[in-house]
């Protein structure tokens, strides 16, 4: 499959979108500026949706993606989608919500490796205690992206 791709920067550094024809296949934050790449639509649609997230305008997103895993972990991130902008669950209200709390830890692996960040929206899980536990953008970029969608909800 052909990839198209494009990013954006931000306060969090650049949000890599990668795409095939006509889905998003990963949303991922990178430290250092990438090369440009050859976008499409679907990448123009979804860079245009994460600025306006971004630029507090925008609370869903409709830009269509594919997901790519194991069976578990796609029911994992189908999941993660029903999580509520501004809202936020435990690693075990996920556990539960997959029906069965035994798959504790896969869960928070599955939810680790989210290859569509912020658009599936795994940083809204948080540890049992309400600790800021795993992201794989980083723990401050977490923190920063459920500050920044408390703060919205507060307006």
């Amino acid at each position: 499959m052909e990839l198209f791709s494009d990013y954006i920067e931000n306060d969090l550094g650049f949000l890599i979108i990668k795409a095939g024809p006509e889905k998003i296949v990963s949303v991922f934050f990178e430290d250092n500026q990438p090369e440009t790449g050859v976008s499409n639509q679907v990448v123009e649609e979804c860079k245009s949706q994460l600025l306006e997230y971004f630029s507090g305008s925008r609370n869903v997103f409709s830009v269509p993606f594919e997901l790519n895993g194991t069976d578990f972990q796609i029911k994992v991130w189908n999941e993660l989608t029903k999580i509520p902008f501004g809202e936020v669950i435990t690693y075990t209200n996920l556990a539960h919500r997959i029906g069965s709390i035994k798959k504790l830890r896969a869960a928070g692996t599955a939810n680790g490796k989210n290859p569509i960040g912020i658009i599936v929206p795994c940083h809204r899980v948080i540890g049992k205690s309400g600790k800021l536990v795993g992201y794989g953008g980083g723990l401050w970029r977490k923190k920063w992206l459920l500050e920044f969608e408390s703060r919205r909800l507060n307006l």
